[in-house]
């Protein structure tokens, strides 16, 4: 009987201990962020350290818009689309208009906002292709100006960085582009260094990338600088991407 009284008394303080026991997810990834555990460790499914689900609650993923337009280059958004979203990054796309653009004259696309109701976002990614029917459209240029003071940083794909270049915000930056376009863009940038062979170029703020599957390498760089190199390389092995190689781009220190 003693025994008993004793359990008795003891439940409602194993009852407050176990709610009070944190309980811990994965990052959002978009595939299993919604399953809940007990304990701390590596979420089983995904390979990313588990969180403190409070955590996670209380702090929102960041934001980051990609700009695409007709002629954009399939792999040039989609790599890098697939690291964000494995890192958790809440993307959104956005167009001129709402209307369907097609990337290589094959995939049609419905971008999720136009440039009239696109929401802010923490960082703003452009990609190559036929980049000049964004590069050179005024009412896109003047739209991201006028973002530019909600923006937190800038992540260019390829010839992105012509949009980039032409909405004034590469002036006197070390940066790189699509190998063929390196003379175009230093020729267009007579005040910045661009740079061939070389991966990506991190100014802090601005990060522009090689061509094409260098995108993804900027992607992961970015990842890795917001949540550690195991986080970037987890999603990297997640993606069966072996080309990343840890800091193979170029940080400028300021």
């Amino acid at each position: 009987m003693k025994y008993l009284i004793m359990w008795l008394l003891l439940l409602p303080l194993l009852a407050t201990a176990q709610q009070s026991a944190p309980d811990y997810v994965c990052p959002p990834c978009g595939s299993c962020d919604s399953i809940t555990y007990h304990q701390p460790g590596i979420c089983p499914h995904c390979g990313m350290q588990l969180i403190s689900k409070t955590n996670a609650q209380q702090t929102p993923p960041p934001t980051i818009c990609f700009l695409l337009y007709d002629g954009v280059e399939v792999l040039d958004f989609a790599g890098p689309m697939e690291v964000f979203s494995y890192a958790g990054f809440k993307v959104f796309t956005v167009a001129k208009t709402k209307a369907p653009v097609t990337s290589q004259r094959i995939l049609k696309i419905n971008p999720d906002y136009s440039i009239q109701d696109a929401p802010p976002a923490d960082y703003f990614a452009v990609f190559g292709g036929d980049d000049e029917v964004a590069g050179k459209d005024p009412e896109i240029i003047k739209w991201i100006k006028q973002r530019d003071a909600s923006t937190k940083g800038y992540f260019s794909v390829c010839t992105g960085a012509f949009i980039l270049a032409n909405a004034g915000l590469l002036d006197h930056l070390t940066v790189t582009t699509f190998h063929k376009s390196i003379k175009h863009l230093q020729n267009m940038l007579p005040n910045a260094t661009v740079l061939d062979n070389v991966r990506y170029v991190d100014n802090g703020r601005i990060i522009t990338t090689a061509g094409i599957s260098a995108g993804i390498d900027g992607a992961l760089h970015l990842v890795a600088r917001m949540y550690g190199q195991e986080a970037a390389l987890k999603i990297a092995k997640q993606m069966e991407y072996d080309k990343y190689v840890p800091e193979q781009g170029l940080v400028i220190k300021h």
